[in-house]
């Protein structure tokens, strides 16, 4: 981010490739809209770009990108927009040739399952855990980004793990 401040382009690049990926997923996992996400996805990088002259390293620029998705989310959970439904992947996954297609419907089932448990964590767990799974995360970091303390976020994985396992025995 500072070279980028600094006027080197490739810079921007370089940091938008590394963390496209991860911060759409976070999104995505958090919102279960594929089109809303992509939305809040380009508000978040187009915040970074409004930013860039005033950006201060006081923290890692993951913290801080994370911050700002998350951020996004808060605000589309008070708009209430968020659907009701279950989160449905719409991932197509490649398989080897050799494998039957029955190995990928059961992988694709798993996948759903997988899916509609995190959707069915409370936010606050759901995206803690997210922001460690996602993101890579430190429990500080989670801290950071969502403005509680380190005990509050072990605390918040534990039940979200907890609760993915009781949910996933027989995919685990």
């Amino acid at each position: 981010m500072q070279r980028w401040q600094r006027g080197d382009a490739a810079a921007f690049e370089r940091l938008y490739r590394r963390h496209r990926d991860p911060v759409f997923r976070y999104l995505l996992r958090g919102i279960s809209d594929r089109e809303r996400a992509a939305e809040l996805f380009q508000e978040v990088w187009a915040s970074v770009v409004k930013s860039r002259a005033a950006w201060e390293p006081r923290a890692k620029f993951t913290t801080w990108l994370y911050r700002l998705a998350h951020n996004r989310l808060v605000d589309e959970y008070r708009l209430a927009r968020l659907p009701t439904e279950p989160l449905e992947p719409e991932l197509e996954v490649a398989a080897p040739e050799h494998e039957q297609p029955e190995a990928a419907v059961s992988g694709g089932q798993r996948l759903r399952r997988v899916l509609r448990a995190l959707q069915g964590l409370p936010s606050e767990q759901r995206e803690a855990f997210l922001l460690k799974e996602e993101g890579g995360m430190s429990l500080e970091e989670i801290g950071e980004v969502t403005g509680v303390g380190r005990e509050t976020v072990k605390s918040r994985l534990r039940y979200a793990l907890a609760k993915l396992r009781q949910e996933l025995t027989d995919v685990l």
